[in-house]
C-alpha cells in the first residue's frame, strides 16, 4: 500500500529481494515502483471498494505500508464510496490513530497479515552519532534533549513527531502539515539557529508508518539557517542519506542523531 515518496519503491525491492510476490496499490507518486512490482494498482483512499476487491483477486495474503499518507485528503474528500463510508462511520471520528485502527479491523476480518515495515528497511534506520562535518555546541546539545523530550510527548499524544525551537522557547510543533513545512514554519518564527529534533512516540506502531527525515526536509532546515538536526537514533529512517548530508554541510550544520 504505497504512498507518497521514495520509501514504498525501496521497501517493495527489499520484498522482492525477499521473495515476495509484490502487488503495489498506488495511493499516490511513488516513483520507482515498475522494476520490483508484478503489478501497480493506481488507488484512491476514498474509494476503497475496489482495493478490497483487488486484494482478494490478487489472493493477498499480507500487506505493507509504505510512503506518507495525507489524512488531510480524507478530510477534505467530499465524494467517498460506500466502503469508505462503512469505515469511516466505524472509525468514528477521522483522525489517522482512529482510521488505522478501522483498516486493521478490515484486513484481520479478510485474514490478511499488517507487517512491520522495519523488515522491509535494510540498514536506513539512523544510527547514533554525528555525520556531519561539524558537531552541536554545549548550547545546541541543550536544547537538542529538550527537544528531543518534547517531540517524544508530542508523537505519543499524537500531535507530531517534530519540534523546532532555539535557547529553550518552542517555536514549532508539527501537526497536520508534516516534517518539511513544520521545520518551515518554525525556522521562520525562530529566526537562524533553530535546532530541530524529530523522535517517536514510546508506544510507536512500526505496522502503520516508520518517521523519516531525508534531503527535503534538510533542505528547508538549511534555507531557514537552523543550527542543528536531530533524530532519535534507531527508530528514524534517514532517505539519501548522502544527499541530506550535503544540505548539512553546505551550510555549516549540524546532523545527528541521538
Amino acid at each position: 500500500m504505497c504512498g507518497a515518496g521514495p520509501l514504498p519503491a525501496r521497501m517493495a525491492a527489499e520484498a522482492r529481494r525477499q521473495g515476495w510476490r509484490v502487488v503495489a496499490f498506488a495511493f499516490d507518486d511513488a516513483p520507482g515502483l515498475g522494476p520490483s512490482a508484478d503489478r501497480v494498482i493506481p488507488s484512491r483512499v476514498t474509494e476503497l471498494g475496489a482495493v478490497l476487491q483487488a486484494l482478494r483477486a490478487e489472493d493477498v495474503g499480507a500487506v505493507l505500508l509504505g510512503g506518507k499518507f495525507w489524512f488531510r485528503d480524507v478530510l477534505g474528500a467530499r465524494r467517498a464510496d460506500s466502503t469508505f463510508a462503512g469505515m469511516a462511520e466505524r472509525a468514528g471520528t477521522l483522525t489517522d490513530v482512529r482510521i488505522l485502527d478501522a483498516i486493521v479491523q478490515t484486513l484481520a476480518e479478510m485474514e490478511i497479515t499488517l507487517l512491520d515495515q522495519r523488515g522491509f528497511l535494510g540498514d536506513g534506520l539512523a544510527a547514533a552519532g554525528c555525520w556531519s562535518a561539524r558537531a552541536p555546541t554545549g548550547e545546541e546539545r541543550a536544547d537538542i534533549e529538550h527537544g528531543l523530550s518534547l517531540a517524544r510527548e508530542a508523537a505519543e499524544a499524537r500531535i507530531g513527531q517534530t519540534v523546532v525551537l532555539r535557547r529553550g522557547a518552542v517555536a514549532a510543533v508539527e501537526a497536520l502539515e508534516g516534517t518539511t513545512e513544520a521545520i518551515r514554519r518554525g525556522t521562520a518564527l525562530a529566526g537562524p539557529g533553530a535546532v530541530i529534533v524529530k523522535a517517536v512516540a514510546p508506544s510507536h506502531d512500526y505496522r502503520f508508518d516508520t518517521p523519516v527525515v531525508g534531503p527535503e526536509s534538510l533542505a528547508a532546515a538549511a534555507d531557514g539557517r537552523a543550527s542543528v538536526v536531530a533524530i532519535e537514533a534507531g527508530r528514524v529512517l534517514v532517505v539519501d542519506r548522502e544527499a541530506s548530508l550535503r544540505h548539512a554541510d553546505l551550510v555549516g550544520m549540524a546532523f545527528v542523531g541521538v
